[in-house]
């Protein structure tokens, strides 16, 4: 099996203070234009190859999402979309059985290549000894997909557990 081009051994994550609130936030530079990259983050089929789906009337500001890539039958989150700025900015907060996640990205498209900032606005009893990981796993899913290469290729085994004390040390400290 070939093995992933960008396997994790540190953390690519700071936490910053955003309106008051911290955030963890991400960033990845992808080749291509924003216009396309927006297209994988947005589409439901191409959001489908690396974190899974949305079934719905996005006009509505509601849909239902689907996290196929962690189970064969997942439970629909709710997604209410709270700013979509094409191609440039969204947000949206998720929700599950009560507990709920504010997530946004932001797109910049400067000499053939887009910059990915994507982050989650962290609550009081978010884990993110998980979370960290399982952003870095998904957005190297999504490199993987852009370049051509089976999502297989990245594997969560090499995410968690091992990037789990590097991001309990990074909210420890902020």
């Amino acid at each position: 099996m070939e093995r992933a081009m960008t396997e994790r051994t540190e953390i690519t994550g700071t936490v910053a203070d955003l309106n008051g609130e911290p955030h963890l936030v991400l960033s990845r530079t992808l080749d291509g234009r924003a216009s396309d990259v927006w297209l994988d983050l947005t589409d439901s089929d191409r959001l489908g190859r690396w974190i899974g789906h949305w079934e719905g009337d996005p006009s509505s500001g509601t849909v239902q999402f689907f996290m196929t890539a962690e189970a064969n039958d997942p439970r629909p989150e709710r997604c209410t979309i709270l700013q979509c700025d094409p191609p440039r900015r969204f947000a949206c907060e998720t929700s599950v059985e009560g507990d709920a996640w504010y997530l946004w990205f932001e797109l910049a498209e400067a000499g053939g290549t887009t910059t990915l900032t994507f982050g989650q606005r962290l609550n009081p009893t978010d884990d993110v000894g998980s979370i960290g990981p399982g952003w870095e796993y998904y957005l190297d899913r999504l490199e993987a997909v852009r370049a051509g290469r089976d999502t297989s290729t990245v594997a969560w085994g090499d995410y968690f557990p091992a990037l789990q004390p590097a991001y309990l040390r990074l909210v420890a400290s902020g």
